[in-house]
This record gives structure tokens, C-alpha cells and sequence, in this order.
């Protein structure tokens, strides 16, 4: 099974970025990346798929949708990149065709699922904002897409924000294996975004890059050591995952979807036994002051 789909490599007709259970050894999650450089619009079927909807940059977009014989638009209000704060968002739910317009770029995470629940637009400035960890393993999550924060019936859904030099998912962890109450069973996508370093100013010839790790917990295969840049996705089915880092100078976005077969929509993970340590050296780290990033810088 191939882990690591570089910029490009993913590409369907007028969309970037298109993943879904037509991978091999792909089933609970999908997403979409679209361009408006590409397209004037873009159009989905009704179909058995959820989807959470938002602009990764742009002025941004329009949603046009049909469900239940009834029509209804939304209008998302964009964001100058993915390192400028949340931004708006739209849950549509199963059975449900759709119609997008607008400028920039905006993306699509997704999930097969059975039930149908009502669709839901989400402000920016609802969207919950934590920062996670200390020191160099402080980063910026935007948990929108949780259980606690949104009524969906298959899948897990945030972006996180990996300010340069940072590591996110230190000490690496699994949701694998299905424990009640302990640790789910989660397929995971990874969609990245880089940049040069909020708030530097650096002409000339760059190349924003980071780095994730991942490696077997089990007898399934896994072992993932790979550079990221834009528009890289990688596709965790198993295994530990972390950390992901951000090279000096250089911060890193990634969008997580996440789902699988379990009998509920829980997000529960397992520490690296050998890494679990680690949480505890943040207790007397400050939390990186380059955080948190808005929309006001």
C-alpha cells in the first residue's frame, strides 16, 4: 500500500486533490481539494458520503445544496491562508448534492456513513481554538469537527497548525484496535500545507518542507518517513503516527479526517509506551508565544 500521495499525484479531473475508497486499501475516509484557477464551479452527486466543507484561502465560497427535495446556500466567508485562523464551515450530511462557487481554494473532508443528520454551518468564531502541549510541541488545533462540537455520524475532523521549528503528535500514538472507552479503530488522512514562518518576510528561492514518522504496531505493515510540502497527503491505516515536524523556519498546517468500522464515533488513542514520557517534561515548558495565529496578523 502506498502511505505518501505527492502534490499532483491525487489530481481527478477539475479537483487537486481527490481521495477515496477507489485507493487501494482505502475505505472510511475521503477528501477533496478544489481551485477555483481550475474551475468556475464545482458539482458533487447525492450520494452515501458526509462531508464537512471550508476555505483553505480566498475571499471565499459559496455552497449551493439539495436535500430532501429542498434547496438552500450558504456563503463561507474565506481566509488569506490556512496560518491566518479558523474560517467558516458547512456539515452536509449523506444523500445531499452540492454546488460550489467562489475564489481561492477550499477543501472537503469525508466519510461514508449510513445516518442522515441536519446540515450545520459553522462560523469562524465558533470555531473551538486550543493549544495543545509546551515548549517545541506546542501547536494550534481547531477542533470543529469533534464529537463534543459537531453531530456527525462517521467521522473526526480538525486542522492543526505546527508554528517552525515545533513537533505535533510527540510521543507518537495508534487508534488501531477497538477497546471501548481506551482506543478507537481510525483510518487517518493527512493533507499539509507549508509556508515560510508567520510574520518573515523572505524573498528569493524557498522551500517549505516538513517531516512525519509513523512505523508498524503490529504485524500490519507500516513504516513512514517522508518529507511533506503543499499539497501532500498521507494516509495513515494503522500503526503509530508522530510526530509530525515543522522545519525551522518553515510552519506546517495539516487537516486530519479521520474514521473507521467501530460501533461508535469515539476519538481514543494509545501512546508509544516507549514515548508516553514525554507529556509529562510540557508541565514546566510555557507554551510557544508564537501562538495562537489569527486572522488579526
Amino acid at each position: 500500500m502506498n502511505f505518501v500521495y505527492k502534490k499532483g499525484s491525487l489530481a481527478q479531473g477539475d479537483w487537486s486533490v481527490i481521495v477515496d475508497d477507489k485507493l487501494p486499501g482505502w475505505k472510511h475516509t475521503g477528501m477533496r481539494v478544489g481551485s477555483f484557477e481550475q474551475s468556475k464551479e464545482f458539482n458533487i452527486k447525492a450520494d452515501n458520503v458526509e462531508r464537512l466543507i471550508w476555505p483553505l484561502d480566498g475571499t471565499g465560497i459559496t455552497v449551493e445544496f439539495k436535500v430532501n427535495g429542498k434547496s438552500e446556500s450558504h456563503k463561507l466567508a474565506g481566509r488569506k491562508s490556512v496560518f491566518h485562523g479558523p474560517t467558516d464551515l458547512l456539515y452536509l450530511s449523506i444523500d445531499t448534492e452540492i454546488k460550489i462557487t467562489g475564489s481561492g481554494r477550499f477543501i472537503i473532508a469525508e466519510a461514508p456513513a449510513k445516518n442522515s443528520y441536519p446540515p450545520k454551518f459553522i462560523p469562524a468564531d465558533r470555531v473551538p481554538v486550543f493549544i495543545r502541549g509546551a515548549g517545541p510541541s506546542s501547536r494550534q488545533v481547531h477542533n470543529f469537527g469533534v464529537p463534543e462540537e459537531l453531530v456527525a455520524d462517521r467521522f473526526i475532523v480538525v486542522e492543526v497548525i505546527v508554528p517552525g521549528g515545533n513537533w505535533s503528535g510527540s510521543p507518537a500514538h495508534k487508534h488501531d484496535t477497538y477497546i471501548p472507552g481506551v482506543e478507537s479503530n481510525l483510518e487517518e488522512i493527512y493533507y499539509f500545507e507549508s509556508a515560510v514562518e508567520h510574520g518573515i518576510t523572505k524573498a528569493g528561492e524557498i522551500d517549505p518542507i516538513g517531516f512525519i514518522r509513523g512505523h508498524s504496531s503490529d504485524e500490519r505493515e507500516f513504516d513512514l518517513l517522508a518529507e511533506v510540502r503543499s499539497g501532500d497527503v498521507v494516509l495513515v491505516p494503522h500503526g503509530w503516527h508522530g510526530p509530525v515536524m515543522a522545519t525551522p523556519g518553515y510552519d506546517l498546517y495539516f487537516m486530519n479526517v479521520m474514521a473507521g468500522p467501530d460501533p461508535d464515533r469515539s476519538w481514543n488513542i494509545t501512546d508509544d509506551p516507549t514515548q508516553a514520557w514525554i507529556r509529562e517534561v510540557w508541565k514546566d515548558q510555557a507554551v510557544d508565544p508564537r501562538l495562537p495565529y489569527t486572522d488579526k496578523e
